[in-house]
């Protein structure tokens, strides 16, 4: 089953130093991950600075700068992987870096027929 492992944190606790070093983390947790086949997908988010907000209501676009709610913590990436289980999520999860500041929140993906397949 495939699950979207959100990554939350305050962006301002990361120091340049802590974030460079998450990174690398990071991308040796996706390379032992597509090792076992279990790798779909990775990748943190520019600033939350640079975020637009979409919304259509009554027909109309509304567009904003920033994200739509105020939080002291901002959606900072995601893992995509294939796991037997929850179980087996979370215990990834619990290894991605970004969890020893900020949250990761584990979700199964709803697959939907039709869709393409991704190169």
């Amino acid at each position: 089953m495939k699950y979207m492992l959100l990554i939350y944190s305050d962006e301002k606790a990361w120091t340049e130093s802590e974030r460079e070093h998450c990174f690398t983390e990071s991308t040796a947790l996706t390379q032992e991950l597509h090792a076992k086949g279990q790798y779909l997908g990775a990748s943190p988010l520019q600033p939350v600075a640079t975020a637009t907000t979409v919304r259509v209501r009554d027909g109309k676009r509304l567009v904003t700068d920033g994200p739509f709610a105020e939080t002291r913590e901002q959606l900072g990436g995601y893992f995509l992987v294939e796991a037997r289980d929850l179980n087996e999520a979370i215990a990834i999860a619990g290894r991605i870096p970004g969890a020893r500041k900020g949250t990761v929140e584990v979700r199964p993906v709803l697959e939907l027929a039709g869709l393409p397949a991704a190169p």
